[in-house]
C-alpha cells in the first residue's frame, strides 16, 4: 500500500499557511476590503500581515488605489501590466499602478530602475513595449524634464512667452517670484539655478490636471525649494515627483510609489513612513521565503520516501511540490560600495589669502580669507548665481581669482565632482573610461581592477561594455563618482552631488564621507545632505559676502533665526550653557542582549532543529496510522501545536540575529 496523502486540514496547515504570497489584484476596482490586519495568499487564504497596513500597501501596487483610502476608486491613470526593455535590461515586467486625482505621489528607486522613463511614458513620450497606460479623457499633463534642452542664443523672453496672453501673465508673474527679471539675458549665461527656475515658471503657469516632475530641485537654491515645497502644497492637482531630495519628500508627498526590479510597490505614507513600511513589507518577504524552504524540505522528504502519485491527492502535493520549488526568492536591493585610498596629508591644506573674484558689476567674492582645517567638512550654500560653482571652480584651479592667491599644499590631491560630468564621450564604453584612469584602482583593500570596482559600482559586466551613452542620467552619475574617487584624491570637492543619484546611493555616500581622511567641501541644496555631512556651512550672499555658521543645515537655519533676534539668541547661549553640564543624558543608549535573550540566543538553533525533527516524525507516523481516525486527530492536533511552537520560535530566531547583528555593529 502507497504512502496515504494527508488529511486536508493537515495540508492546509503545512502547506498554504507557510507558502505566503500576496496577490496581484485586477484593475477593475472590485479589491475586497480586508481587515487591517490580514492580507489574501494566492490559495484565498487571510493571512497575518502588519497592523495599519493595507495589503495595497505591501503588494505589487497592480490597478486601483485601495478602497480603504477614500472609499471611492476614481483613477485619471491606469498604468496596466506595462513592461519596458532597453536592449537586454528588463526596466518594467508586467507592473501595474494606478494613480487617484489629487495625489502627491514621489517616485523612488535606485538609479536606472525606470523612474524618468515612467515619467515619460505617463506623458506620451514613450510607449511600453507591453501592456497600456490609460488616462482619462482630455487629462491635461504638464512635465518638468531632468534635462530640458534649450535652443541655441536664446533669451529668457523668446524661451518663455508666446503662449497667449492670460499664459504669459502667469509666465511673468512666476518669474518675478522666482527672482529673475531681466527677461532679455541669454540662458547659456544663467546659472543651473536660474534655468531651473525658469522652466520651473514656464511650465507652472501652464493650464494642467497632472504635473510630472523629474528632479525639480536639482540646481535649486534652498529659498526655491521651500517656495516649491508650498506651491506644491497648496495645489489642487495631481503630483508625480521623481526626486532624491528626502526633506522634500516628507514635505510635499502623500503616497510614494518604490520602483524595484521591474515592479511596482504602492505606499500610503510621506517619506518616512515608506521606510518603516518598506522594511515591513521586506521583513514580510522574508518570512515567507523561510517558511517555504522549510516547506520544501518537508515535501522533498515526503516525495524521496517513493511516492507513487496512484491518487488524486497524491498528484495534487506533487504539483504543489513542483511549485513550491519554482518559486523564486526575494530580490534584495544591491547597494554602491564605496571604497579608496587616500594620500597622506601634510601640513598645509588649502588657504585662501584676500580673495575677490567678480562678473562685471557682479561680486561674488571680496577680500575674502579663509584656510581649510585638516579634515574638515564645508557646506557652502547661497541663492543661485551667487557664485557657489565659481568658487568651487577656484579652489579646483579651474578658475582664477581677479586678485589675491589660494594656496594650495604640496601634498594636497584634490577630486573635483562638478555639476556636469563634463568629458564623458556617449560613445566611450564604460570600462574605457575607468581604465583611462588607471588599470589599477587603489583601495583600502589594495589594488583593485578597472572591471572589479566597477561591479562595486553596481555596473556588471554587460553595462561594462555598454557606451556610456546607453546609461541612465544617475548612472553616468555614479560613473562620475566613480572617477572622482578613483583618483584617491585627500580633498574632495562636491558641487550638487546629489544630482541625479539615487537615494540610496547618497546615503551610502553620506557614510562614505563620514569615514574618509580628508577635507569635504561640498555646494549643495540637499538639506539633508548637508545636515549629516557638514560641520560647517559658508552662506553666500550674491554680494561678495561671507558668514559662517557652526554645523550642519539645521543648525544653521536655527543660528539665522537666533542671529535677527539678539534676546532669543541671549536665552539660547543661556540654555545651552546649562544643559552642558547634562549632555551626557542625551546620549543613545547601547544595544545588548539580556541575561534570558543571550542564553536563548545560544540555544535557539537547537530548539528550531528539534522542532523540525518532531514534524518529520509526526509526518512518519500520520502516514504509518492513516486507517485509525482516532489517533490521526491526535496526531493533527500535535501537528498543528508543533507548527506554531516553530513559528514563534522562526519569528523569535529572526528577532534575536537583527538585535545580534545592530549590537555587532555598534561595535565597529
Amino acid at each position: 500500500m502507497g504512502d496515504p496523502a494527508l488529511p486536508k486540514e493537515a495540508v492546509t496547515s503545512s502547506i498554504f499557511a507557510a507558502a505566503r504570497k500576496i496577490i496581484r489584484f485586477p484593475l477593475d476596482n472590485s479589491r475586497r476590503t480586508l481587515q487591517n490586519d490580514s492580507c489574501i495568499s494566492e490559495e484565498g487564504i487571510v493571512l497575518k500581515s502588519t497592523p495599519g497596513v493595507s495589503v495595497y500597501q505591501f503588494g505589487f501596487a497592480n490597478g486601483a488605489a485601495d478602497p480603504a483610502r477614500n472609499g471611492v476608486c476614481m483613477n485619471i491613470i491606469n498604468m496596466e501590466h506595462i513592461s519596458k526593455i532597453y536592449g537586454e535590461k528588463v526596466i518594467y515586467d508586467d507592473a501595474s499602478f494606478g494613480v487617484q486625482q489629487g495625489d502627491k505621489i514621489g517616485i523612488v528607486g535606485m538609479n536606472g530602475m525606470g523612474k524618468s522613463t515612467l515619467l515619460r511614458m505617463t506623458a506620451g513620450e514613450e510607449t511600453p513595449d507591453a501592456g497600456q497606460i490609460v488616462k482619462q479623457n482630455g487629462l491635461k499633463i504638464a512635465f518638468v524634464r531632468q534635462n530640458p534642452v534649450f535652443p541655441e542664443d536664446c533669451d529668457i523672453r523668446s524661451y518663455a512667452f508666446g503662449s497667449g496672453e492670460a499664459e504669459d501673465w502667469k509666465v511673468e508673474s512666476n518669474l518675478m517670484e522666482l527672482g529673475i527679471t531681466d527677461f532679455d539675458q541669454k540662458i547659456e549665461t544663467l546659472s543651473g539655478g536660474q534655468k531651473r527656475r525658469m522652466v520651473l515658471a514656464k511650465t507652472l503657469a501652464e493650464d494642467f490636471d497632472v504635473l510630472l516632475l523629474d528632479e525639480p530641485t536639482n540646481h535649486l537654491d534652498g529659498a526655491m525649494i521651500r517656495w516649491l515645497e508650498e506651491y506644491l502644497r497648496s495645489c489642487r492637482g495631481t503630483v508625480l515627483i521623481v526626486t532624491h531630495d528626502r526633506y522634500f519628500l516628507d514635505r510635499v508627498t502623500n503616497r510614494i510609489l518604490e520602483i524595484s526590479h521591474g515592479k511596482m510597490y504602492g505606499y500610503d505614507a510621506d517619506y518616512s513612513g515608506f521606510l518603516e513600511l518598506k522594511a515591513a513589507r521586506e521583513e514580510m518577504e522574508l518570512a515567507s521565503e523561510r517558511k517555504r524552504q522549510s516547506v520544501l524540505r518537508m515535501e522533498l522528504e515526503w516525495a524521496k520516501r517513493g511516492c507513487r502519485a496512484r491518487s488524486t491527492k497524491q498528484k495534487a502535493r506533487l504539483m504543489r511540490l513542483e511549485a513550491l520549488k519554482s518559486g523564486k526568492a526575494p530580490q534584495a536591493d544591491q547597494t554602491v560600495e564605496l571604497d579608496s585610498a587616500e594620500t597622506r596629508m601634510g601640513k598645509k591644506t588649502i588657504e585662501l589669502h584676500h580673495v575677490s573674484k567678480s562678473y562685471g558689476e557682479k561680486k561674488i567674492l571680496e577680500d575674502y580669507s579663509y584656510t581649510v582645517l585638516k579634515n574638515q567638512r564645508l557646506g557652502i550654500i547661497g541663492p543661485n548665481g551667487c557664485g557657489k560653482t565659481t568658487l568651487m571652480k577656484m579652489l579646483a584651479g579651474i578658475e582664477k581669482p581677479d586678485s589675491g592667491k589660494i594656496e594650495i599644499g604640496e601634498t594636497i590631491r584634490i577630486g573635483y565632482f562638478a555639476q556636469e560630468e563634463k568629458g564623458m564621450d556617449d560613445s566611450q564604453r564604460v570600462i574605457d573610461y575607468v581604465k583611462d584612469i588607471a588599470e589599477y584602482i587603489t583601495t583600502r583593500d589594495g589594488k583593485i581592477s578597472a572591471s572589479a570596482l566597477l561591479e562595486r559600482f553596481l555596473f556588471t559586466p554587460d553595462m561594462q561594455y555598454a557606451p556610456v551613452g546607453k546609461l541612465s542620467g544617475g548612472e553616468k552619475r555614479r560613473l562620475y563618482l566613480l572617477g572622482v574617487l578613483a583618483q584617491n584624491a585627500n580633498v574632495l570637492l562636491f558641487d550638487e552631488a546629489g544630482n541625479d543619484l539615487d537615494i540610496p546611493t547618497l546615503t551610502i555616500l553620506e557614510d562614505y564621507l563620514n569615514r574618509f581622511s580628508g577635507i569635504v567641501i561640498t555646494v549643495s541644496h540637499d538639506r539633508y545632505f548637508l545636515d549629516n555631512v557638514a560641520d560647517r556651512i559658508l552662506e553666500l550672499d550674491g554680494e561678495g559676502h561671507v558668514t559662517q555658521y557652526e554645523g550642519g543645515y539645521t543648525d544653521y537655519l536655527e543660528a539665522k533665526t537666533l542671529r535677527k533676534t539678539p534676546q532669543i539668541q541671549e536665552r539660547a547661549e543661556r540654555s545651552s550653557k546649562e544643559s552642558a553640564a547634562s549632555w551626557k543624558k542625551g546620549q543613545p543608549k547601547k544595544l545588548k542582549f539580556s541575561y534570558n535573550e543571550q542564553r536563548e540566543y545560544e540555544t535557539i538553533d537547537d530548539d528550531i532543529a528539534a522542532l523540525e525533527e518532531k514534524l518529520e516524525s509526526i509526518d512518519r507516523q500520520m502516514a504509518a496510522n492513516a486507517t485509525n481516525s482516532v489517533k490521526l486527530r491526535e496526531l493533527l492536533s500535535e501537528q498543528e501545536q508543533t507548527q506554531r511552537e516553530l513559528d514563534e520560535k522562526t519569528e523569535r530566531w529572526v528577532y534575536l540575529n537583527d538585535l545580534a547583528e545592530q549590537i555587532e555593529s555598534q561595535k565597529k
